[in-house]
């Protein structure tokens, strides 16, 4: 009916494209920043990736990346993601091992906004740490997606309701003293998959699944320590796997693993446990603002369950997430 109404009866021509959004975007950019310089919180994402690049087409030498290490993140991700950023992103980044800094600012936070706002309050502080050793920085770019902006507060004034506060809209301080730059913050994930296609990103990072910007500290739920991220990661790596090796990873939208605030009795051999237990989360979505959970295969799941409880220490039962969004968010927290 739309269709009809916009090309049948008001002759509207289908004049914009990816392409133009590029050109238009990057325009934009230059106009805005004029001869200052951009910093840019890169963390291996589509999103940042696609941001990175834009920003980089549109400034170049203005522009310097700055990947933190929060400490929250996936197992062995920041070697990784060097190897991959380097390789493919011919632009000035810096790495900063800020993790320690993060868990002690976690420490005995329990309640998940709490932990949002402070992962945010603490990401901007190292980002003006490193501004000021960055002569002329005035503006920080952020690769925001309208899902983002519509979870945490509304995009137009209008009574959206705030669902959880993402750490690049609802946790940055009221006091940030760089301007922000959000070239993809009225686009969904598929449109910037697009866009990262467009503008020549290699499949590896066009097409790496969603992981939150807290990182492993909203899959934890309770209190974030170094031994439950520890066992996190290793289920985390577990999963990844096997997910990857059945041929899943591209066709699921997000798949991952959540720590719960609870144990339970199991037996391992002859001996009695009371462990941890963790749940299997994969859905499929086109937008992020709602999505179905995956009906994976009762084989593949009961091989990944197997490797979790026998190859994890701390772990002795597996839970797979059957919820859907809405109600349920994505992510747990």
């Amino acid at each position: 009916m739309l269709q009809n109404f916009l090309f049948g009866v008001c002759g509207c021509k289908k004049s914009w494209s990816m392409k133009s959004f590029a050109r238009d975007a990057i325009e934009n950019i230059r106009q805005k920043v004029g001869d200052k310089k951009v910093i840019l919180g890169l963390s291996g994402g589509v999103d940042s990736s696609v941001t990175a690049i834009l920003l980089h087409k549109s400034i170049q030498r203005q522009l310097t990346c700055i990947f933190v290490d929060n400490g929250l993140l996936r197992k062995a991700e920041a070697d990784k993601l060097k190897i991959i950023l380097n390789q493919h992103l011919d632009i000035n980044i810096r790495f900063v091992n800020a993790g320690a800094r993060f868990l002690k600012a976690l420490s005995g936070v329990t309640d998940p906004e709490k932990k949002r706002k402070i992962i945010g309050r603490m990401f901007m502080e190292v980002f003006e740490a490193e501004a000021k050793k960055i002569k002329g920085a005035e503006f920080l770019a952020q690769g925001t997606l309208y899902p983002d902006v519509i979870e945490s507060v509304s995009a137009f004034g209008g009574p959206t309701s705030v669902i959880k506060s993402h750490h690049n809209v609802g946790g940055l301080p009221q006091k940030m003293k760089l301007k922000l730059i959000e070239p993809l913050r009225y686009l969904f994930k598929d449109e910037v998959r697009q866009l990262g296609k467009e503008l020549g990103l290699p499949d590896s990072l066009v097409w790496r699944q969603p992981f939150p910007g807290p990182g492993l500290a909203v899959r934890i739920l309770g209190e974030i320590t170094r031994k439950r991220l520890q066992i996190l990661r290793e289920v985390d790596d577990v999963l990844l796997e096997e997910i990857k090796n059945a041929g899943y990873y591209r066709k699921l939208w997000q798949s991952f693993a959540v720590l719960l605030p609870l144990k339970s009795v199991g037996v391992m051999g002859d001996q009695r446990t009371y462990e941890n237990i963790v749940a299997i989360r994969a859905v499929n979505s086109k937008d992020a603002m709602t999505a179905d959970w995956a009906r994976l295969p009762h084989k593949l799941l009961a091989k990944i369950s197997n490797r979790i409880i026998n190859e994890v220490n701390g772990v002795n039962r597996v839970v797979y997430d059957i919820s859907s969004k809405p109600p349920s968010t994505i992510e747990w927290e």
